[in-house]
């Protein structure tokens, strides 16, 4: 057999055909395992709706039953809250489970919060999150029920939603920020804080007939942190 002669275009032609079998065999790949990856998310968003509605059996699909877009008012781009309507195992309605996404220390932070019919907080599951290993990946415990920043049964009001405090909570408006980890604590409470505003809009409660109602901090757009609390440095 001949060898193939040593020229540029030898050694094009053989790149490129490397790097179209090699994307054949990737884009398999990516076929095979699309469908059951898609399946898993399902699954476990399905699995998260019914941890934050308080571990109950409880009615709800894995595709969101209303949509809410907001523009962000600090950096003009719109926002996307899933909001799942759900109900208990009878058929009757229990509250809704919201999911939405902000910015944290190390990246996205997918929250799903759940609100029972008077807007109190049944529980909370992370889908995502890119936090640092024992410092802000904590907020998948530090904030549920029994912990120090528990937030648990808490219930944000239209004149006073949740805020981080590094002290002892004074109040049931304030929940205590995980330690070395402000920033994340913030992003998770801005999640939990959008998921209420949400919450209050699918629910009509908003800015229908009631103009003064708008101006409360539950009824204003979702927020985003602001730029001096996004520095990749923890306090």
């Amino acid at each position: 057999m001949k060898k193939l002669e040593s020229s540029l275009l030898n050694m094009v032609l053989v790149l490129t055909g490397v790097a179209v079998v090699m994307g054949v065999i990737l884009a398999y790949m990516n076929y095979l395992t699309s469908e059951p990856i898609a399946q898993q998310e399902k699954q476990a968003l399905v699995d998260g709706i019914r941890i934050v509605m308080g571990g109950r059996q409880v009615q709800a699909g894995d595709k969101p039953d209303t949509i809410i877009a907001q523009t962000d008012t600090v950096k003009g781009k719109t926002l996307y809250y899933a909001i799942y309507n759900v109900k208990d195992s009878v058929g009757n309605a229990i509250g809704v489970a919201v999911q939405d996404t902000v910015n944290g220390f190390g990246g996205p932070l997918v929250v799903l919060t759940g609100f029972d019919n008077e807007g109190n907080i049944l529980g909370y599951k992370i889908l995502k999150q890119t936090e640092t290993p024992g410092l802000g990946a904590k907020a998948e415990q530090w904030f549920q029920e029994g912990q120090k920043g528990c937030i648990i049964g808490l219930r944000p009001t239209a004149d006073s939603l949740l805020a981080v405090t590094k002290q002892k909570p004074q109040n049931d408006k304030e929940v205590q920020a995980i330690t070395a980890s402000t920033i994340t604590s913030r992003a998770f409470l801005l999640a939990v804080n959008n998921a209420y505003k949400a919450y209050r809009l699918s629910q009509g409660t908003c800015c229908t007939e009631q103009p003064a109602e708008c101006r409360k901090p539950c009824c204003q757009q979702p927020d985003s942190i602001p730029q001096s609390e996004s520095k990749k440095v923890e306090p």
